[in-house]
């Protein structure tokens, strides 16, 4: 009785669907997700197989100070619906099932032994937007991977402009010393392999200075996991 007056409806387009939690059949087929073979920096889609470890243009002409990123859509059609109604309509319960197919995504590095972190938002922010979109599609990937999500560990030292808008080097320089590592979480990043999340990757500047902060604290490496590209190179998927 219950299904019948509240039928489950598509994550995306909210059309009836025959399960809770999943897309209807036309947004399963225009969702854009990314798959193999792709770089094996930045995760951008080959139109063919290269080879092994092959690298794009972008990752020969300009090598990012991750390790990868990987995502598990192209920033278009359903997958940048899903990301807006996660962050401004605040669908919190999104985050589950766009953690599990980023967590399908990151399966080259994380396991049990991940340190999954979120990009954090200034408390000025967080206290805006009530929550933070990057933490709860972390926590739902370590729930997936097994591996040990820390929401704390990294902290913003200062308010930032809104990223979108801005040109990669206006991005750059937006984030510049924007973020640390909070006191007391150390152990968490001296010799670990840390997993970056955030809801999309377009230029990595903010990724990008999450990272040095990381390694220069002593992570084995950091990987960047984000469940939406925002490369054109990734709309080849």
């Amino acid at each position: 009785m219950l299904d019948l007056l509240l039928p489950p409806r598509c994550l995306a387009c909210t059309a009836v669907t025959d399960q809770p939690g999943g897309l209807c059949a036309d947004c399963w087929r225009d969702m854009p997700f990314l798959e193999p073979p792709w770089c094996m920096r930045y995760g951008t889609p080959f139109s063919h197989d290269i080879g092994k470890d092959a690298l794009s243009p972008r990752a020969i002409a300009e090598p990012p100070v991750f390790d990868r990123a990987r995502a598990a859509t192209h920033y278009s059609g359903p997958a940048r619906d899903l990301v807006l109604a996660l962050k401004f309509s605040r669908r919190r319960e999104l985050a589950g099932p766009m953690g599990s197919w980023m967590a399908r995504a990151g399966r080259e590095f994380l396991d049990e032994n991940s340190v999954i972190v979120p990009v954090p938002l200034h408390r000025f922010r967080l206290w805006q937007r009530r929550f933070n979109q990057a933490a709860d599609l972390a926590r739902a990937v370590a729930e997936v991977s097994g591996g040990t999500y820390v929401p704390e560990l990294l902290h913003r030292n200062r308010r930032t402009r809104q990223q979108v808008g801005l040109d990669a080097a206006a991005r750059q320089k937006n984030v510049r010393g924007a973020f640390g590592i909070r006191e007391g979480l150390e152990e968490f990043v001296y010799e670990k392999q840390v997993v970056l999340v955030d809801d999309v990757l377009t230029t990595g500047a903010t990724v990008s200075a999450c990272t040095k902060i990381l390694k220069s604290a002593g992570a084995a490496g950091v990987d960047v996991l984000t469940f939406a590209n925002a490369d054109p190179a990734s709309a080849l998927a």
